[in-house]
């Protein structure tokens, strides 16, 4: 999926950084301080939403974050509280109709490095 997204966004127009996890992402995110960050939340190393905390924190913590998830809508709530910006529940049709939406949405945000 992480594939499809980048191949995705860059044809949108938009310089993609990507993390094979989330201590990765947070080094990254510090580090280039891009517009938006996608955020999943079932990473290894650090936890999706010890992330989210983190990066609502110091240098990064003006920078919207669009979370993706498995997790039951019940955790909507939370994350956005914790400070996502944006929900996105991965399902078997996320890339039916999720992923779609998704895209425009990144997009809205008048954004260059995701």
């Amino acid at each position: 999926m992480q594939a499809g997204m980048k191949r995705a966004l860059v044809s949108a127009g938009h310089e993609v950084t990507l993390a094979g996890d989330g201590k990765e992402g947070l080094i990254a995110a510090r580090q280039t301080l891009p517009d938006l960050i996608l955020l999943d939340m079932m990473l290894p190393i650090m936890s999706g939403i010890e992330v989210l905390l983190a990066l609502k924190m110091g240098c990064t913590k003006d920078i919207p974050i669009f979370v993706l998830t498995g997790l039951s809508q019940k955790n909507e709530d939370k994350l956005l509280n914790a400070g996502a910006a944006k929900y996105f529940e991965k399902s078997e049709h996320f890339l039916e109709h999720n992923f779609k939406a998704l895209v425009e949405a990144v997009g809205r945000c008048n954004t260059k490095h995701v």
